[in-house]
């Protein structure tokens, strides 16, 4: 007779580390299945060759890609991603996509949960009110800031949310001198700033060590554990087990009930697991392809879909990014010393914007992170081919450039956080012609997104060149664009109390299969206008405290 588990999690990033954690530390039998491999910090290096241009955690897109069709002219346009090096991968590995966040951890604002009744129908939008408030999800942030662990000082300011904790329990990271600037224009514009928690140890703890302070960590795996990851926080020090290089291509069920995960092993032999409980968080879009992937005669559109509802109502961030340079030849020497201070933080946000009046209509804003540019070389380097008339510059000429630049400039970055509304038009479905290496038809993702999500991020991003300029700052410049982010992707299996428009129930189970949970980012109806990472840790431990009670 085969091994029956209590609980067997499909994906070991935010929320199925998280849902995978806390049950095994309540003394169930669970098991996780992640379809990349176990790293620890000791294989982490800063080769931003292997990391940034060859993308060596995601998957090679020859083997898995994904279908992206774009909305152009009022008709999807079909891009093969093989052919335009175009994917959602955010890292396949034990962690998931938290191994390469840069961990700004906002929380969601009251508001956040009742956005249609708050600021009312959009049209074109599908805007839902959550089935649950901040009030629910509360100590939930509060015990992530315990566990995974968040550093950071609460100041008061105007859209600051409710806390059961005055203080977040890790002191700030140590941050650049600059700040300082940033504080002062800020005072003088009467703009309210804080500084941006993040989930990034500035102590050591446990098993986990302090930041070093490489300024490598978007984009990167930690190789001192002081990112909080689901791998790093959760996981490897708890011995979760994790089984890896297993991906899971069907969800055997009946009517009524999963009763079986199959998946593929590295050398592509099939096997299954058996539980009680299931608990689905692959990312938003491959979660809904497993789903959809996963018909039988039960569920002829796929698994937990005979509403038709899973993959709609796909969301990601919306907003964009901009940055000023500041140039050794404008500053005093100090001045410039102090600007490139190697590693530190600039840890700095603005909220003040989270909602906002124009003209007599109330309308959701957002948030702004100021952020230095990574330490990257090649991207800097590579500004530095072209002159200023568009010319290639080759040899000496282009030796010269680096040389007057790369060492005497430094950019401040922000990034600008908005809701992507929730449309008709933008969804994920399957491709049953475009299948991956094994067999297995690959998620379609459509995307058409409302014009409302560029006007609010290019409000945001207004506020943010005011502050560069004032800070001295050049060559300022400002993106605010529709195209989605690959790393912030949410939606597919939205909770709501309703089956016939939405997947999961406000505990974030099936409504159609009950023993089928979902614990990534699928289940959010809207995104807030934040970075989605905290929200998904603290739901995920929600979820976890209602399967325990189910157990």
């Amino acid at each position: 007779m085969s091994k029956i588990y209590d609980v067997c999690v499909i994906g070991s990033g935010a929320g199925g580390g998280a849902v995978a954690y806390e049950l095994a530390k309540s003394g169930f039998d669970v098991v996780a299945l992640e379809k990349g491999k176990w790293y620890k910090e000791e294989d982490f290096s800063k080769d931003e060759l292997g990391v940034c241009r060859r993308e060596i955690y995601s998957p090679n897109l020859k083997d898995e890609y994904h279908i992206i069709n774009v909305k152009e002219d009022g008709k999807y346009v079909r891009y093969d991603g093989r052919e335009y090096s175009w994917s959602f991968w955010n890292g396949c590995i034990v962690g998931g996509a938290s191994n390469f966040m840069s961990g700004y951890f906002h929380r969601l604002k009251p508001n956040d949960f009742k956005l249609r009744s708050v600021y009312g129908k959009i049209e074109g939008a599908n805007v839902t009110d959550w089935p649950i408030r901040y009030e629910d999800l509360e100590p939930y942030y509060a015990k992530v800031e315990q566990v995974v662990g968040v550093s950071g000082k609460v100041k008061k300011h105007t859209f600051l949310e409710p806390r059961s904790t005055s203080d977040f329990p890790m002191l700030p990271l140590a941050e650049n001198g600059a700040t300082r600037w940033f504080d002062v224009v800020c005072d003088a514009l009467g703009y309210e700033y804080i500084q941006t928690p993040r989930a990034i140890l500035s102590q050591d703890r446990e098993k986990r060590s302090s930041c070093y302070y490489s300024n490598f960590c978007g984009s990167y795996p930690c190789s001192s554990g002081a990112k909080g990851s689901s791998r790093a926080a959760l996981l490897q020090p708890h011995n979760v087990k994790v089984k890896t290089e297993a991906f899971v291509y069907n969800l055997e069920s009946d009517a009524k009930r999963i009763k079986a995960a199959h998946y593929y092993d590295r050398n592509g032999l099939s096997h299954k697991i058996e539980a009680k409980v299931f608990v689905l968080a692959a990312t938003p879009i491959e979660s809904c392809r497993l789903l959809l992937n996963s018909k039988n005669v039960h569920f002829p559109n796929g698994l937990a879909n005979n509403a038709g509802q899973v993959g709609k109502n796909l969301i990601f961030s919306a907003g964009g990014s901009g940055s000023g340079t500041f140039k050794r030849s404008k500053l005093s020497k100090e001045n410039f010393a102090t600007l490139i201070q190697p590693g530190v933080f600039f840890n700095r946000s603005i909220q003040q914007w989270y909602e906002y009046e124009k003209g007599e209509k109330r309308y959701k804003g957002g948030t702004i992170d100021f952020l230095f540019e990574h330490a990257n070389i090649i991207p800097r380097v590579k500004r530095q081919i072209w002159d200023d008339e568009g010319n290639i510059r080759w040899g000496r000429e282009l030796q010269k450039a680096i040389e007057a630049h790369v060492p005497n400039e430094r950019r401040l970055n922000f990034e600008v956080f908005n809701d992507w509304l929730p449309t008709d038009g933008t969804f994920v479905s399957i491709d049953e012609k475009a299948k991956d290496k094994w067999g297995i038809p690959v998620a379609s993702i459509h995307l058409d997104p409302h014009p409302h999500d560029l006007d609010v991020g290019e409000f945001l991003a207004d506020k943010a060149v005011d502050v560069l300029k004032r800070m001295g700052a050049e060559d300022i410049t400002s993106d605010i664009s529709a195209s989605p982010p690959q790393n912030l992707v949410a939606g597919g299996c939205r909770f709501g109390s309703d089956p016939k428009s939405s997947v999961l129930d406000r505990n974030c189970r099936s409504h159609e299969v009950e023993n089928l949970y979902v614990a990534d980012a699928s289940f959010m109806p809207t995104g807030g206008s934040v970075p989605y990472t905290w929200t998904i840790y603290a739901n995920a431990f929600r979820v976890a405290d209602v399967i325990k009670e189910r157990l």
